[in-house]
């Protein structure tokens, strides 16, 4: 449920690609922390040599922001993954005013979605709802499911303060904070 402030009471923008400015509607539902702006900038400017064609999975997807912004960067497509209805609703209606069809949004609890036969990403989006402490149950799924491509990439956004377990070959390429949150790009060893 991405964390961090909002850029504004009910709206976030995109920050770039072909749908740079681009509002989204932000339902306003507990829990739902879209990430801070600085970070979301910070991590597209990490991906920018990847991002191009990549197949992304957004779990705990809450507004969409980030696979939304990586859509807009020209990754070719994105499964969004949120369990609440009323959060999954708004993020369609996002997807369908701004043109988005390169697009799915499945409403489920993701360690539910995680249990389905896998099919291999290149960039994962984890990040979950705080206070559900769910990054080692999810990473581990990805990991062992069969859900991660063979060099895929991992954005981890937790508390500031928490060092959440991950499996131990997702190697930590960058990382940042802004506000409470600290937000980690992992690679996978391609071998």
């Amino acid at each position: 449920m991405s964390g961090g402030h909002r850029g504004a009471p009910g709206r976030i923008r995109i920050i770039g690609g072909h749908l740079r400015n681009s509002r989204l509607d932000v339902p306003d539902l507990p829990g739902l922390r879209p990430t801070a702006e600085r970070l979301r900038e910070t991590l597209f400017n990490w991906l920018a040599p990847t991002i191009a064609g990549a197949r992304v999975l957004d779990l705990c997807a809450g507004t969409g922001a980030l696979g939304i912004e990586a859509l807009s960067r020209g990754a070719a497509s994105a499964q969004f993954v949120e369990s609440d209805a009323r959060a999954a609703q708004a993020l369609r209606g996002n997807l369908d005013r701004l043109g988005v069809t390169a697009a799915e949004v499945a409403t489920r609890e993701a360690q539910a979605f995680l249990r389905d036969t896998a099919q291999p990403f290149d960039l994962v989006l984890l990040d979950p709802p705080f206070a559900l402490d769910l990054w080692q149950a999810l990473a581990d799924q990805l990991e062992h499911g069969g859900w991660l491509a063979p060099a895929a990439q991992i954005y981890v956004e937790a508390p500031r303060t928490a060092s959440p377990r991950l499996p131990a070959n997702w190697q930590r390429h960058r990382e940042s904070l802004a506000g409470d949150a600290r937000g980690a790009l992992y690679r996978r060893p391609t071998a």
